[in-house]
């Protein structure tokens, strides 16, 4: 008898469900709009017991789908979806601090750099100290095991130590235009990084550039050159030593894609960031001691009359902001595409240009700041346009 009863439910399950089938299938090639959208939908009721489709007409089988697809979901799905709500709402949260963290260190250290810059117009020593902070806060995350250390290869290092000297004399050369002209003339300056870009890629990598890409380019050297002519700070060795800066600072991401290759997968970003701020204070230290080792010294500090303790402060306060809006920058590339990324760093650069017109009362004149929104519009559009890949010559 149990075998029996057994063998009866077994049948009765096979039927229902090959019933259940052909139904589904005869619902969605009948033509009606409302059945195929029905056919789709998983089959439930309230209680999530599953219906005998057999037993159902046609027409009461599409109410039934209908009815079922409104019931509300069990409590476990309600419960997972309502987790996954809060967990992406936390994250764009999160997303969204890194990035105001970001914009704030980087408003800093332009103001602290550029009060340190004034009375002592060292970029090799300025430059020195902030690497040498920064190499501090990563052995230290490495001691504390906040990060992993990475295993390096001589190979690897020999490839990145080029690269280490790009972001070392990159950075020179900004400190160098940071101490020679307003805050904002340098920023607008760097705003025209896109040019060097696409010329250094055409170069090096055999990338062509788009018409569009390169129409991208005009507002951005047009609007830099009316800055240039109004601004009221300008000297040549603050416009060439930031123009450097970029050429610099664009060598190093460019040649990073030739010399590295797949090698810069055994690193992850921020190790591979860390070692090129420990190799680029290593070759920071000759340069510095050979031009102004001699004349920066305790004594020479003592006759200027400057106060060495808040000069120090502030020194170390802007070596701090240096390595972590770096650092973020990083790890907010990490999170979001590479053109979200450049659209936040023009932000970013618009809300220093203005961050320092407010705190140093920098005059500007409407030409001026007009030439500023060309510049940095043109660096908006460029980095839209970006998504758009070039063509290999």
């Amino acid at each position: 008898m149990q075998r029996a009863a057994a063998a009866s439910r077994a049948t009765a399950w096979s039927t229902a469900r090959h019933g259940a089938a052909r139904v589904t299938a005869s619902a969605s090639f009948s033509g009606g709009g409302g059945i195929v959208a029905g056919a789709a939908l998983p089959l439930r009721v309230r209680g999530g017991q599953l219906m005998s489709l057999p037993l159902l007409s046609g027409g009461r089988a599409v109410t039934a789908r209908v009815a079922a697809a409104e019931a509300p979901l069990p409590a476990d799905d309600a419960d997972a979806a309502a987790g996954r709500e809060r967990g992406a709402l936390a994250e764009t949260a999160q997303l969204g601090a890194m990035i105001v963290a970001w914009y704030l260190l980087n408003i800093y250290f332009n103001i602290y750099n550029k009060q340190v810059l004034q009375p002592l117009p060292f970029p090799y020593t300025i430059t020195a100290f902030q690497l040498a902070f920064g190499s501090f806060v990563i052995f230290l995350m490495w001691a504390l095991k906040l990060h992993p250390a990475p295993r390096i290869s001589i190979s690897q290092l020999a490839k990145i130590a080029p690269l280490a000297a790009g972001h070392m004399l990159g950075t020179v050369f900004t400190n160098m235009s940071l101490g020679k002209v307003a805050v904002s003339f340098t920023h607008t300056i760097k705003a025209s990084e896109p040019f060097f870009t696409v010329l250094l890629s055409a170069f090096f990598l055999g990338e062509t550039p788009s018409l569009l890409v390169l129409g991208s380019l005009v507002p951005i050297v047009g609007g830099v050159a009316l800055a240039s002519l109004t601004e009221l700070s300008f000297n040549w060795i603050g416009f060439w030593s930031a123009m450097a800066s970029n050429l610099l600072y664009q060598s190093r991401n460019v040649l990073s894609k030739k010399l590295l290759g797949g090698e810069e997968e055994a690193l992850d970003d921020i190790n591979l960031f860390s070692i090129l701020t420990i190799l680029s204070f290593l070759l920071s230290l000759p340069l510095m001691l050979f031009s102004e080792g001699v004349k920066f010294s305790p004594g020479y500090l003592r006759s200027t009359g400057l106060n060495l303790q808040e000069l120090c402060v502030r020194a170390a306060l802007a070596g701090f902001c240096f390595h972590g809006y770096q650092k973020l920058s990083y790890l907010i590339l990490a999170r979001v595409s590479p053109v979200t990324h450049s659209v936040a760093n023009c932000v970013k650069r618009v809300v220093v240009i203005v961050a320092s017109v407010l705190f140093f009362r920098t005059p500007i004149s409407p030409v001026n700041a007009l030439g500023t929104g060309v510049a940095l519009g043109g660096v908006f559009l460029y980095s839209r346009l970006k998504r758009t890949k070039p063509k290999n010559a």
